[in-house]
């Protein structure tokens, strides 16, 4: 297809500007796939008719449905096009979340801070239970501002028809769409702006489309009172902005989730994904830190890199619905192939990254020593787990203090681990720990255990035989109880039915209640308490196959004993809350779908000063109360937790959970006074990254021999998102920094990194093309951020 308009550029060069030959692909996968298979010569042909405005290309990869999406995953897979960019000294402009009825809030701030200025949206009257999704929508192009006050301007017109306005197929007869366009009255009565009108899209499902139609059609129906473009679908924005740009009004909203929901059919393997997203951040971190000392660390990884961000793309395509001419099976191993891809390359990263850190710092002494790295930008002390297989009794001290540190040998998936007890671990850095023979001192357990009942200083819960939590008093808040039971549902319930309950390693860092049972589905629980930690750590694992639909797929439960319930959660982008707009949130009251919602890194309910946040690490929905399709339940203290399920049946989505029969959740609970969004993301970010800990190695040190901290933020609710090696190489554009403000106010902020000053400071999009100089201040990036904007750099440090 692209060769053949490729051509017709050619042969229409001769014809008047708006008769020329002019194609848009549907995403930026269609230019990886002609570089990947075509001659060089013809790929610089392509390029060239990119930048003289014959052929377009999204930012986008392909037709994706953002809603399962954590915000990395929607910026990786766009890092394909930045790279186009930067090679070739272009702009994509453009974004096309084709299809799906909905569309998250935050997803176009993601889209702007990447570079867009535009987006077409057109969907499907097909697959939807969004009662209204046919009705005349409040706005038919607008400005979609973000929480951040960045903004694109969006043409979703009302639908019509697939293939007609509204729909993803508008010109599928363009002679007959310039006529409704240009005569029929209800178009008029919606459309406010005369002059400038689009109708884009010929293909709909088709296999290919090679046409002159718009040409002709573009001829043939110009006239001496009405001008007919064949579009790039650019040049119309462009027009439509330079006219009406300043009469638009500004809107943002959450639609909810449709077809976003059809990846839950293989919770599993989707949850692999959302992982990998996350390890990738340490993984990242430490290779920065490699590389300042090997700058070839990199070096080889580049055609991996690029297809596991591809794909993290890819992997939240829209075809997830099952319903079209590809067999589910073959669904089902794509999305598979996929996830190994992106799981390989992060892997290996993160283990090659640690073993070469680790050799940077020279080991004192005959005895191990490890060193515990912390990828968050605030230092943290947590638990440290380092694989151990000796035999022999030994006992932790932590280097920089010369004492013990509480220490205690366990079991975790099976294998032999020591987990320590790691405090004041530096942001972005490390600390180092010595094993020495014999048994130590005593501690005393992390937390007592009686009857189900466990008690630290913090928390005393209880479990039951299901492994629901029945209770959770807050001892530091004079004895508050957070628990609750609704509709026969407690906290962390998956159902009704019999289990046992048992102590496992119980020691000086944690105590582990597990509960193994059949209610609802066969599962194990493992409830977690640790030392001086407010953290309440939940280890679910669903241990069957399941084929569930609609709303009998499972669920964990959380029951609040919270009135007039608060609950907001990171959607994709944003934090937001779950209202309706009227109603002081962030949902639209029509065109919207409330059955489930997004749930990246947390979720927090709070009410009467007091609340709870729930981070999780691995689903991707989330239940507010009794809420449905076509009600948003924002009164009951309720949230439940989607563990998997064909959500509209079975003729949408993959049957038999793809046949995995093994599904890890883990969730964790920590209370707090009243909501506070930095700090909800603090302790979600801090349970899903765990302290990555390796042995000590080096011969000599390159980073100090017991403690060293990378990088610092001046502004606790400025949260480091990403840092990581520059795409186009660390020794050419240096650093790739990404910050999120959490805070709801501008803030101003600085970052230092150590043992290197910053000389030169470049503010980048988030797919790294560079817009303008940052600024430097002493050796440390000074910088001022809106209120929730995420912000990216690139650093280059002094030699």
């Amino acid at each position: 297809m692209i060769d053949y308009y490729l051509e017709r550029a050619d042969a229409t060069a001769d014809q008047p500007e708006d008769y020329q030959a002019r194609f848009n692909c549907d995403g930026s996968l269609w230019m990886w796939e002609y570089e990947r298979n075509k001659p060089a010569a013809d790929f610089a042909r392509l390029i060239g008719r990119i930048k003289d405005g014959h052929i377009s290309v999204p930012l986008t990869p392909i037709t994706i449905c953002y809603g399962a999406m954590p915000a990395e995953a929607v910026l990786r897979g766009m890092y394909y096009a930045g790279r186009i960019e930067r090679r070739y000294d272009l702009r994509l402009p453009t974004v096309q979340p084709m299809e799906n009825q909905t569309m998250p809030y935050g997803v176009g701030s993601l889209f702007a801070g990447a570079g867009a200025k535009y987006c077409w949206m057109g969907i499907c009257n097909c697959a939807s239970r969004v009662p209204d999704n046919a009705a005349p929508r409040k706005h038919e192009i607008y400005w979609w501002t973000g929480l951040d006050g960045r903004r694109l301007l969006v043409r979703w017109n009302s639908l019509v028809s697939n293939s007609n306005l509204g729909g993803y197929a508008e010109a599928r007869n363009p002679a007959a769409v310039v006529e409704y366009m240009d005569r029929d009255t209800g178009f008029a009565s919606r459309w406010k702006y005369p002059f400038v009108k689009a109708a884009f899209g010929k293909g709909w499902d088709d296999l290919k489309t090679l046409t002159t139609e718009f040409e002709i059609v573009a001829r043939d129906k110009s006239t001496a009172s009405r001008r007919v473009r064949n579009s790039n679908e650019v040049d119309f924005f462009d027009d439509f902005e330079a006219t009406y740009g300043d009469q638009l009004p500004s809107y943002s909203t959450a639609f909810g989730n449709e077809w976003d929901l059809y990846t839950a059919s293989m919770a599993e393997v989707s949850a692999r994904v959302k992982r990998s997203i996350e390890k990738l951040r340490a993984a990242e971190m430490m290779a920065v830190m490699v590389s300042l000392k090997d700058s070839d660390f990199m070096s080889g990884r580049q055609a991996e890199r690029d297809q596991a961000f591809m794909n993290m793309g890819l992997y939240f395509n829209h075809d997830w619905t099952g319903d079209g001419p590809v067999s589910r099976d073959v669904l089902r191993d794509w999305a598979r192939g996929l996830v190994e891809q992106i799981e390989r390359y992060v892997d290996t990263l993160h283990e090659d990254a640690s073993s070469a850190l680790g050799a940077l710092i020279k080991k004192a002494g005959k005895f191990t020593c490890l060193y515990a790295f912390n990828p968050l930008s605030w230092p943290r002390t947590d638990i440290a787990d380092f694989p151990y297989s000796g035999s022999d009794q030994v006992h932790v001290i932590d280097l920089v203090t010369g004492k013990e540190t509480p220490s205690q040998r366990m079991l975790i998936d099976d294998k032999q681990h020591i987990r320590i007890l790691a405090t004041d671990v530096p942001a972005v850095g490390y600390k180092v720990f010595e094993l020495r023979p014999g048994e130590g001192k005593s501690f005393g357990d992390a937390a007592v255990v009686t009857n189900g009942i466990m008690e630290n200083a913090i928390y005393r819960i209880a479990v039951n035989e299901r492994g629901a939590i029945t209770s959770l008093i807050d001892r530091t808040r004079g004895n508050r109880e957070f628990a609750r039971t609704i509709d026969g549902r407690l906290l962390n319930d998956l159902g009704a039915g019999p289990g046992s309950l048992t102590v496992e390693n119980a020691g000086p860092v944690s105590v582990t209640l597990k509960a193994a049972s059949t209610a609802g589905l066969a599962h194990t629980t493992r409830i977690t308490l640790f030392r001086d930690s407010p953290r309440i750590d939940i280890r679910n694992e669903i241990t069957q196959k399941f084929h569930s639909t609609g709303d009998s797929s499972p669920r964990w439960t959380f029951s609040f004993n919270l009135d007039s319930p608060d609950i907001w959660h990171e959607e994709v982008g944003a934090v937001i809350r779950a209202k309706l707009l009227s109603d002081g949130g962030h949902y639209s009251g029509d065109h919207a779908r409330y059955d489930w919602q997004t749930l990246n890194h947390f979720t927090d309910i709070s009410g009467e000063g007091v609340g709870i946040t729930l981070s999780n690490w691995d689903c991707l929905f989330m239940k507010v109360g009794r809420s449905t399709i076509t009600s948003l339940d924002t009164s009951s203290p309720q949230i439940s937790i989607l563990a998997g399920g064909l959500i509209d049946g079975v003729n949408l989505g993959i049957h038999n959970q793809g046949g995995d029969d093994h599904f890890l959740q883990r969730l964790a609970l920590q209370s707090h006074d009243a909501y506070d969004q930095a700090e909800a993301m603090h302790f979600a970010l801090a349970h899903q990254n765990p302290l990555v800990v390796e042995q000590v190695t080096g011969e000599e040190s390159f980073y100090t021999e017991v403690s060293f901290g990378f990088l610092e933020i001046s502004d606790p609710n400025v949260l480091l998102w990403s840092l990581k090696p520059a795409e186009d190489g660390i020794g050419h554009m240096g650093i790739a920094l990404r910050v999120w403000n959490m805070s709801e106010k501008k803030a101003g902020f600085a970052v230092s990194l150590k043992p290197k000053s910053i000389v030169r400071a470049m503010r980048a999009t988030h797919i790294e093309t560079p817009t303008g100089p940052a600024q430097i201040v002493g050796g440390n990036l000074d910088e001022t951020t809106s209120a929730n904007a995420m912000e990216t750099y690139l650093l280059t440090l002094a030699q």
